[in-house]
């Protein structure tokens, strides 16, 4: 494993997670709500920065890696998956919205492994299509993270309507890497 500052910044995003999900298990008279939304939204938002800017000095510095490869999407899709879920159990997204979006995140990784064991990767590399589903994630849960009103701006509604085209795009998506796959998987059945 290469410790070299792209791979150190992937790694932080996952110890980052339970800080992130631990901030919302504080007592109340310890940090309020607010103050938990506030904290989650940071820590959430950084992660998303960092998941830019990791792979941007990799290539930057020329630190790309297999481990890097690797690790860089399984942070992305666990911090994901957290908010998720948070977001679930303070009712701010509805289960099949965290099923969906956790449900294709699942299919596509295992549908990516199969075409990389079959030889096939280039088959279902990743998309502008998920880089928008990404994206639109990516505005939408630091949002409803932060839930409360700034003056007339409402993040949660704004968050709602993000994550409802996220949930959107991400059906888009997959049916497209199923397309993609779709000849390899005939050839190898």
């Amino acid at each position: 494993m290469p410790l070299n500052a792209p791979n150190l910044l992937t790694l932080l995003r996952i110890v980052l997670i339970p800080l992130f999900v631990g901030i919302f298990y504080f007592e109340r008279s310890w940090v309020s709500l607010p103050n938990q939304n506030l904290v989650a939204t940071v820590l959430f938002t950084s992660a998303a920065i960092t998941d830019w800017f990791d792979g941007w000095l990799a290539r930057r510095l020329q630190q790309t890696s297999a481990f890097g490869a690797f690790l860089d999407p399984v942070a992305d899709k666990l911090m994901v998956a957290a908010a998720l879920i948070v977001l679930l159990q303070l009712g701010r997204i509805d289960a099949l919205v965290a099923l969906i979006i956790i449900g294709r995140e699942l299919a596509v990784s295992a549908l990516r492994e199969w075409m990389a064991h079959l030889g096939e990767s280039k088959s279902v590399a990743v998309s502008y299509l998920g880089k928008i589903k990404t994206t639109l994630q990516m505005f939408a849960i630091p949002m409803l993270l932060y839930d409360d009103p700034l003056g007339p701006f409402d993040p949660h509604f704004t968050g709602t309507l993000l994550i409802y085209a996220a949930v959107a795009m991400t059906v888009i998506s997959m049916f497209y890497y199923l397309k993609m796959a779709w000849p390899e998987m005939i050839k190898h059945q």
